[in-house]
Order: C-alpha cells, then structure tokens, then sequence
C-alpha cells in the first residue's frame, strides 16, 4: 500500500508485516501479506497471510479478554470513505484500534524447549537467566511455563533476550510484575484452548502498552507469526515437530548455504510458499473451529 490509503489516511508506522495509519484519535492497523524471518523482510510474500493472521488475531484478543482488555475497537472499515479496491483489499485484514503506549519489552511465554531457548539451554542450563532441570531434551515440555522477555530491536536488528531484572529497570517493579502475570496466565489460558484442538502452543510472544493509564494487550495475538504451534500428534520429546507457523519458512532457509541471514533474503519458491500459507491456514481452521474463506 502507498504512504496513504487512497490518499485520506496517512501512514504512521510501517513494521516488518504491519502498516498502521493515522484516524482521528486512532489507528487503522493493516496487515499485509509479507513474511519475515531472523528478522528480514523476504521478497516474496505469503497470499492470504494478513487476513489469517488478522482473524486469528480477533479469535484470541476476544477468547482472552477476560484476562486482559486490548486495543481492539472495530473491524467496519466501511465509514472511512475508501474506494472500492482499497476496501476490498483491507477486507479481513484491517482493524480499527486505540493508540496506546507500548511498552518497550518483547513478552515471551515458553512451555517446550525450542528454538533460541533451547540454544541458550545447551550453552548455559538457563533461560533468560531461568535456572532448568539438567537433562532436558529438544522440544521438552517444560515443568511450569516461563517468562522470558526480549529487547525490541530496531529494524533490521535483532531481539536480544534479556533478563527479569531488566524488566524491571525498563518498566518499574510493579508494571514488570504485571507483565510478567499476564504474559503466563494469557499462555497457559490460550494452551489449554489450543491442546483441545489438538495443538501444542510451545511459546508466543505478547505485546502490552498502556491505554488510560491500564495495560492492555495491543499489535497481533497468538498468531502464527508469533507462535510456535505444532500438531500434538506429531511431537516427540528429542526432535524438532512439523509445525503450522513461520518454522516451515526458516527450516527452508536453514538448508541455504549462501545466505547470511542479512537483507535482502531469498526468494521463496512456490512449494515453500504453499507449505507456509497451508500451515497458517490450518492453525487457524484448528484453532477457531471454522473456515478460512
């Protein structure tokens, strides 16, 4: 989309997948279709991606509201006087939300053993400083849910783990507490949710920023993006699981020798693409028990 949408709403933010623009007191939140991984735009992007991620999105603010409120106003883009081709492409993409300020911290909930948390078990037996029981394997399901926050990086850098204690230096004791609260109680409310489905939530990351003067979950939730969801029946404590999220696109790239994960990434050949968009397509369809249309 252009720095304007049909030249009424001026663009505020462009992240890695999201453009947000500017209403009168609020913001239209627009999700495209590009994919990142290790924190590089690729080239090519995934069909339908922003309406999945969208929907699921709406599925779990709602499902969880009762722990925490969120940013989420409307999705009736029908009064901001758009053209018939924007609108049609907003459809299902687009939410209407109240600004908030966001708080600088990436809020991590792990349940399994995987990815950067599994590396830094092998290196160090903690997780964000997280003392773990010795002997724990890839993909282990963990004795309790943890916390564990990340930096976030400007773009093109990377997130950097950090510790409870920078936490609290960033946010205060008491809002790092509440965070800290919610991220875990909104994870093991959304796993229990995901395991009658028959889906594993190994870990997902939360965004809080703070809306009159109260901190309310904002940007995406529980999205394939932000999650890592695996098909309970395949997972097998030692290996890593096929999974229904952004893994499929970097267990591709991690085949590629000649590329350093710096931008610009590689194009995505269309059986990967496939792949990516089937496996976002059936979390969804799993998780909220209807169909992607």
């Amino acid at each position: 989309m252009a720095d304007t949408i049909s030249g009424r709403l001026p663009l505020v933010a462009r992240g890695k997948v999201r453009d947000v623009y500017a209403l009168d007191g609020d913001l239209l939140m627009v999700a495209s279709d590009r994919v990142s991984a290790f924190d590089v735009v690729m080239p090519t992007v995934i069909p339908d991606k922003g309406r999945v991620l969208t929907q699921l999105s709406l599925f779990w603010f709602d499902r969880l509201s009762s722990i925490v409120p969120n940013h989420v106003l409307s999705t009736d883009i029908g009064g901001l006087g758009l053209d018939a081709g924007t609108a049609a492409w907003l459809e299902g993409r687009a939410m209407i939300v109240r600004r908030a300020e966001v708080l600088p911290v990436e809020c991590v909930a792990r349940g399994y053993l995987i990815g950067s948390g599994w590396r830094d078990y092998r290196e160090t037996g903690r997780v964000s400083g997280l003392a773990l029981p010795a002997g724990l394997r890839l993909a282990d399901r963990l004795p309790e849910p943890i916390f564990t926050p990340s930096t976030k990086a400007a773009e093109g850098c990377h997130d950097e783990a950090i510790g409870f204690r920078d936490v609290v230096d960033l946010l205060g004791r008491e809002r790092a507490d509440e965070v800290r609260s919610l991220t875990l109680d909104l994870y093991r409310a959304a796993s229990r949710h995901a395991a009658d489905r028959g889906i594993i939530l190994a870990d997902t990351k939360f965004e809080f920023g703070i809306i009159d003067g109260s901190v309310a979950l904002v940007d995406e939730c529980l999205t394939s993006d932000s999650s890592r969801y695996w098909p309970a029946g395949t997972w097998t404590p030692g290996a890593s699981p096929p999974s229904l999220d952004k893994q499929i696109l970097r267990d591709w790239l991690d085949t590629l020798s000649d590329w350093d994960r710096t931008a610009p990434g590689p194009e995505i050949p269309e059986p990967v693409v496939a792949r990516t968009r089937a496996g976002y397509i059936e979390a969804f369809e799993r998780l909220t028990g209807r169909p992607f249309i």
